[in-house]
């Protein structure tokens, strides 16, 4: 019997059989070879921080190969190299209308960062990043880490990165910022200012959904600039002040989310258009996901991994998985 990574109650991963029902039409079934959970959206569910309904699948994107074919399907074959939305299993039944075609130079780490990519995307177009700007972002996950890199792509001259992990810093630093500050050793935001010959930031990307960290991002902008606030926060319990510095700084903070409708730029754009745009960046090869998906773990150990993921923030940047 195939098997799945499901949660059964908060915080309570296990594997579990299940059973394969049949092909609707307009849909196929894929075999899947590698897959990657989501850290912040579902982890919070995950933990309860959220409300979710359990069991719950755990995992957001995989990718396989098509392996049947239902009725009314046009334009794949079996053997097509395809990813789509769905937790960690085995074997997965998409409809056509929900499956991304790969292309032949197209990697399984570029098709997984799918997701945090239009998250990034978001955050760039909203926090309206310019050409010269300089920037900040702060997170370093998969969104982070997206949207790092699209900062430069969009133009900015300088590019820090932000996070408490080293790994994560790391990797930022060789995929182009120009400096990595560790909040839990640096002041952030007089480092930002040190940085910029204290003008302060054009824009800052705020995807960690941290207070301290939204505080910070509020300390290193420039006057009247943009924080792009992507990140899915939980109550204010304290570290955030909206007193004297935002109040002589007026930061605009401006809320991005990706999958919201209508788009800020309705009608000219909206999510399919930002998912066709970060699929055919993918495609194209011009993110650089390799060291982003870390650690790649066999699908028989996704449990104990699933559960580091989540006590053990510093030994993964986006989880992936293998099913061999």
């Amino acid at each position: 019997m195939p098997k799945e990574l499901v949660a059964l109650d908060i915080r309570k991963p296990a594997l579990r059989e299940y059973e394969y029902g049949p092909i609707p039409a307009g849909s196929v079934r894929v075999k899947v070879e590698f897959g990657s959970p989501k850290r912040g959206t579902e982890l919070t569910m995950y933990r309860g921080d959220r409300k979710a309904g359990f069991p719950m699948g755990l995992g957001n994107m995989c990718v396989g190969k098509i392996i049947e074919i239902g009725e009314d399907v046009e334009n794949f074959s079996v053997g097509d190299q395809v990813a789509g939305y769905g937790h960690l299993k085995e074997t997965h039944t998409w409809s056509v209308r929900n499956l991304w075609r790969m292309s032949e130079r197209m990697t399984w780490k570029e098709a997984v960062c799918f997701d945090p990519a239009q998250f990034a995307l978001s955050g760039i177009r909203d926090g309206q990043l310019r050409l010269g700007d300089k920037t900040a972002v702060f997170g370093l996950g998969a969104i982070g880490q997206m949207a790092l890199q699209m900062t430069k792509m969009a133009g900015a001259v300088f590019a820090a990165a932000v996070d408490p992990v080293s790994v994560r810093r790391d990797v930022a630093l060789k995929c182009g910022a120009d400096i990595a500050l560790d909040p839990t050793t640096q002041e952030v935001g007089a480092e930002l200012m040190k940085a910029t010959n204290d003008k302060g930031l054009d824009v800052a990307i705020e995807t960690s959904g941290s207070y301290e960290a939204l505080h910070q991002a509020i300390l290193g902008l420039a006057w009247g600039g943009n924080i792009s606030y992507v990140g899915w926060s939980k109550e204010c319990k304290g570290g955030l002040d909206f007193g004297l510095d935002a109040h002589f700084t007026v930061p605009n903070i401006i809320f991005a989310r990706a999958c919201s409708e209508p788009n800020r730029d309705h009608p000219r754009w909206d999510f399919r258009r930002i998912m066709d745009t970060c699929w055919k960046m993918l495609c194209d090869g011009l993110i650089q996901c390799e060291d982003i998906i870390q650690p790649v773990v066999p699908f028989e150990d996704s449990v104990e991994a699933y559960q580091d993921m989540d006590y053990h923030p510093e030994n993964s940047i986006k989880l992936g998985v293998s099913f061999g």
